[in-house]
């Protein structure tokens, strides 16, 4: 079965993923004269930066999803699919997907990465990770059906342990949300919860490294841990999880912690697709390309964001698997598709780190630029207008704003609804 694309004498370029770059690289492209095709699973754009604040009812879902066809309105050269693809023919330049054969000319994979439990089945099964809109609210439910059960138990030590979280990974994401859910522990969940006794919460941050936020300036962590540890956030770096069954935390020093909510931030895999020869493959499925994102071996196949695995001078073990690098990337490669239709020179790419940034909670945040680092309130301030504005849709930056607004002026939201489909226990 062939899937229903109009043919045209246009060459087409596919677009597998419709994050940061593959939506970047859709929309450079979409009124050229080459015929565009995007897929994704989903029908909508995720801002995935603000996942923790949908997972801590900070935002609705919406707020920070945007659907693609809004984005293309009124452009007849670009078709979206939603659907996914099961492999990739790289000889005969097709794809299998759920709704037939998708031919190309030229294929960009920008499928990015899922998260890395390594390897660890007994994690996978039990912890909660956080790498998609629909997981950030499994997170949201987990913590408020924990409370709410909470409720039904005069056992001290299963309220403790559905009271506690533990946070695995301090990177950004870990201690963006450790940070937020210390705040819910202080100023909302005792409000909701009257008849729990909070000085028995624990929220737990378990980092295998020596310090939190690593990939940042020893400023930012070292900023970053204090502002933790004042939130009153339990760290515990130099430490793994080396098992969780759905109730005990057991970490690499023979310690355990009693938890029914393990939120797992520690790590990400690309997602494989199947087709691509496994020779172009390193650790962690990303997939090996020059300096054009060109993957190594097939002329007609890119690869871009968190997948692509690509060294320069300056980024010799691959650059960070950020949203800027995605962005950038995909920015180059559509100018080199349009270098291809006006007979010119293909360029190489060359990341300029634009730095980074994470909030740890309501007036703390450390930001790290090229030539400047600071923290605090106006560290703070800086991170939301950049967020604010990286936001798809100018609906979406009202209502986040408007979100924001009321959570620094109450120290509450209005968003703790427990949401699970009906198939769902």
């Amino acid at each position: 079965m062939k899937a229903n694309i109009p043919e045209t004498k246009n060459k087409r370029v596919v677009i597998i993923g419709g994050g940061f770059g593959g939506l970047k690289v859709a929309k450079e492209l979409s009124k050229t004269n080459y015929q565009v095709v995007l897929i994704d699973k989903n029908n909508y754009h995720q801002f995935q930066p603000l996942f923790y604040q949908v997972a801590t009812a900070g935002l609705e879902p919406s707020a920070i999803s945007f659907p693609f066809r809004k984005v293309f309105q009124g452009n007849n050269n670009i078709h979206i699919r939603i659907t996914e693809v099961t492999s990739v023919n790289t000889k005969e330049n097709y794809l299998n997907t759920g709704i037939g054969k998708i031919n190309y000319d030229y294929l960009v994979l920008a499928i990015g990465a899922d998260t890395n439990f390594f390897g660890n089945q007994k994690i996978m099964t039990h912890a909660l990770p956080m790498k998609s809109v629909s997981e950030a609210l499994d997170i949201r439910n987990r913590v408020l059906e924990n409370y709410e059960k909470a409720l039904g138990t005069e056992d001290k030590e299963e309220q403790q342990a559905l009271m506690n979280i533990v946070v695995v990974g301090g990177g950004p994401t870990g201690v963006e949300v450790s940070g937020t859910l210390a705040e819910m522990k202080e100023y909302i969940l005792p409000k909701d919860y009257p008849e729990l006794d909070f000085k028995f919460m624990q929220v737990s941050l378990v980092e295998s490294s020596p310090k939190v936020l690593n990939v940042m300036s020893p400023e930012a962590s070292a900023k970053a841990t204090k502002y933790l540890e004042k939130l009153g956030v339990r760290l515990r770096t130099n430490t793994s999880v080396k098992d969780y069954d759905g109730n005990i935390v057991t970490l690499s020093d023979g310690t355990t912690l009693n938890s029914r909510t393990l939120i797992w931030a520690a790590g990400v895999t690309g997602n494989k697709m199947e087709g691509i020869p496994a020779e172009t493959l390193i650790r962690n499925n990303r997939i090996k390309v020059d300096r054009q994102n060109r993957v190594e071996g097939l002329e007609n196949i890119y690869a871009i964001g968190d997948i692509a695995y690509m060294t320069e001078e300056a980024y010799p073990n691959g650059h960070p698997q950020v949203a800027q690098v995605a962005i950038q990337q995909a920015e180059k490669l559509a100018k080199n598709f349009k270098n291809l239709l006006n007979n010119k020179a293909l360029e190489l790419f060359k990341y300029k780190d634009l730095g980074s940034m994470a909030t740890v909670g309501k007036n703390l945040a450390v930001v790290d630029l090229p030539y400047i680092k600071f923290q605090g309130f106006f560290a703070w301030l800086v991170w939301m207008f950049i967020h604010l504005m990286s936001i798809v849709g100018a609906k979406n930056r009202i209502l986040i704003f408007i979100n924001w607004a009321w959570n620094y002026v109450t120290y509450d939201q209005s968003l703790r609804l427990i949401i699970r489909s009906k198939n769902k226990p």
